[in-house]
């Protein structure tokens, strides 16, 4: 079976790069894609050599990298190749993990796809300083954020909200003050959350923007040194002196450049992240906490007593598998597995503050 995992993993990783290669708009980056999507399948036709398969059993791409590939349509393809980055090391992780627990030697493949896509494209001569910065600047922030935070966003409100309603359950005969504590709990929790990432967002921000004028400043002032730390910033990542200099000395026709890849490398900081509103960041956090608040409450909306409760545990967990589902995307674990295991956790915690409201209901 995991030798099967694996080479659905290589079909998968190969349809992404071609799927990467399809919309790239620079024809250089594109062909190093195109060569990854074949390296990748070079991998799964020797997995199916290897366990004597014809290469007819191969299994095309499956949901997931089929979902990623809608998701590229609405998010943008920067997405799809962040989670493919994740997912190339995650796999060498575990392949790693795996060998020191059988007290295997590593072997140089085990961490080897994401140094060959690098290698790749630092090789490629035909791609420019500016795209090759590009790229950097894409690989480096993973694509998703924005559905990361609507996953996690949603299972705070969901988990939290289960959790509370099914406590005030247990403590109350009636469906009233259950659905008014739901309610209550739902908007609490919304503007806590939105108020804490508006928080969040405009404090980085303005710590970023102070580090950013710093950076423009020396730029303007000594440009010779900047130039030779964007030099500086590319031999160490193994280009040769010369082209390093070279793809230095085109960036810097253009101070904005420049300046964006100088804060990314020396101060870590993501200029296009910064354009974001904290407002957006708040509207959006409240909403998607609301979308998940809000499922255990809908059965006491038009039903009471035990119906209502088991009606929001159903509700609840069938969200909670969704939520699991969903965390897939970025994982590239087994659905059903991810999915029942968010399943057990929301129910345990909201089976535990039903408990204690019973009691407590009991006491009262």
């Amino acid at each position: 079976m995991e030798n099967l995992q694996s080479i659905q993993t290589e079909v998968d990783a190969s349809f992404l790069y071609a799927l990467l290669a399809e919309h790239e708009e620079d024809d250089h980056v594109a062909k190093v894609f195109r060569e990854m999507s074949e390296i990748e399948m070079g991998h799964a036709k020797a997995f199916l050599k290897s366990k004597g398969l014809a290469e007819s059993a191969m299994p095309g791409p499956s949901g997931r990298a089929k979902s990623l590939r809608w998701i590229g349509k609405v998010f943008g393809y920067d997405y799809v190749l962040g989670v493919l980055l994740d997912t190339e090391k995650g796999l060498s992780s575990g392949v790693i993990a795996a060998r020191k627990k059988q007290n295997q030697q590593n072997s140089i493949s085990d961490t080897a796809h994401v140094s060959i896509l690098r290698n790749l494209l630092h090789a490629n001569k035909n791609i420019s300083g500016a795209g090759l910065a590009r790229f950097e600047k894409r690989h480096r922030n993973v694509g998703g954020n924005a559905i990361r935070a609507a996953v996690l966003g949603g299972n705070d409100g969901l988990v939290s909200n289960f959790s509370l309603v099914m406590g005030v359950a247990g403590a109350s005969a009636g469906s009233g003050p259950v659905l008014m504590t739901g309610l209550a709990g739902m908007l609490a929790g919304a503007l806590s959350m939105s108020l804490g990432e508006w928080i969040s967002v405009k404090s980085s921000q303005e710590l970023s923007e102070n580090q950013m004028e710093l950076e423009a400043e020396e730029l303007e002032i000594n440009p010779e040194g900047e130039q030779q730390e964007i030099a500086l910033i590319y031999m160490a990542k193994g280009i040769p002196e010369d082209q390093a200099k070279a793809m230095a000395a085109e960036i810097m026709k253009n101070k904005d450049q420049a300046l964006d890849i100088l804060v990314k490398e020396e101060l870590g900081i993501n200029a296009e992240e910064l354009s974001g509103s904290a407002m957006e960041a708040a509207y959006s956090s409240f909403f998607l906490f609301i979308a998940g608040a809000i499922i255990p409450v809908i059965p006491f909306f038009f039903t009471e007593g035990s119906t209502a409760i088991l009606l929001s545990a159903l509700f609840s967990a069938l969200g909670l598998f969704g939520i699991g589902a969903a965390i897939t995307l970025f994982t590239n674990r087994s659905v059903w597995m991810s999915g029942m295991r968010q399943v057990i956790f929301g129910l345990l915690a909201a089976a535990i503050t039903y408990g204690v409201g019973s009691l407590i209901g009991a006491s009262l």
